[in-house]
């Protein structure tokens, strides 16, 4: 695996995350409030994504949209260059070709998800911790558990010292299965899609073709992620007691139960267009920017 490919999709990805960690504040909101709640019977601090982002600013100050920032680009850096590098090598490899050497979806999806689940596992306590400090608001607008970090390196320092290594990675095992769905899912997509838009002669141009190859998988990538994302946010917000146990859930399993015992299916879909605004043009952008790097990368070295 090219050292190269790890550092150039850790590098697009960086790029995107300034542009939509704001939707991903106002998703992890959404996703939190009404918590094991019937629908109908809690107060929404949050109607819809527009109200959400004025709430937001007038309430936490233009700044609180960018909550967890910092957390967010090392967890976007980390899982990225594992996920497109990954990608690009099997690409390159043609391990995601069939015997008829077309891209095939079934072993993108396989390469995809294998890339997602390690680049989730390594980059899980930003995870956590962006979740936490996104999740911290105002009292009258907060949702959800309120952690008292000041930074991410407080957080750091509080989980360590109080749970230790274990702690920082609490709630990786759970993230995985969000991890191999959405990351399957949109590499899988990529892939074929730019494929078929180069054999049908729809969209030939390489930056527009990654940038369609790139709006369609976000969209099938934002259908696969939103219900372990929900599942995953509400782990990873939980407060824990003294033996770093989680005070609502026991695990995935268990809060996956919980949550359509309580909220429905509707609960498994919290913050489903504040996802998708997220994601779709997250990946058009990571993805737009790891092709265009890599052009840029054959360029430099054919000269």
């Amino acid at each position: 695996m090219a050292t190269s490919d790890f550092v150039l999709g850790g590098l697009a990805s960086v790029g995107a995350t300034f542009f939509t960690n704001p939707i991903e504040v106002i998703k992890t909101r959404i996703q939190l409030q009404g918590e094991l709640a019937a629908r109908g019977t809690y107060v929404e601090p949050y109607k819809g994504i527009v109200h959400a982002f004025v709430t937001v600013a007038k309430n936490d100050g233009i700044l609180g949209l960018q909550k967890g920032l910092a957390p967010a680009l090392y967890f976007q850096f980390i899982i990225n260059s594992f996920r497109l590098s990954i990608y690009s090598e099997a690409m390159e490899r043609r391990w995601m070709h069939n015997r008829s050497g077309e891209v095939s979806y079934g072993l993108g999806l396989m390469w995809g998800a294998i890339g997602g689940v390690v680049g989730s596992y390594c980059s899980s306590p930003f995870f956590l911790i962006k979740t936490q400090l996104q999740s911290q608001a105002a009292k009258q607008i907060a949702v959800g558990y309120q952690h008292a970090h000041t930074s991410m390196s407080d957080a750091l320092r509080q989980i360590y010292s109080k749970n230790g290594v274990r702690g920082l990675w609490r709630g990786s095992v759970a993230a995985l299965p969000r991890a191999a769905l959405g990351s399957g899912a949109q590499i899988a997509t990529f892939g074929k899609t730019k494929a078929l838009l180069v054999e049908y002669d729809l969209v030939t141009q390489p930056t527009l073709n990654s940038f369609s190859a790139g709006l369609i998988a976000g969209s099938i990538m934002s259908v696969a992620i939103t219900p372990p994302d929900v599942i995953t946010t509400r782990l990873y917000n939980q407060g824990v007691d003294a033996e770093g146990r989680g005070l609502l859930y026991r695990g995935w399993v268990d809060c996956f139960v919980k949550i359509l015992r309580s909220e429905g299916v509707y609960g498994m879909y919290k913050g489903f267009w504040a996802n998708y605004l997220r994601i779709a043009p997250h990946s058009t952008l990571v993805l737009l920017f790891f092709d265009e790097l890599i052009a840029v990368r054959t360029k430099y070295r054919n000269h």
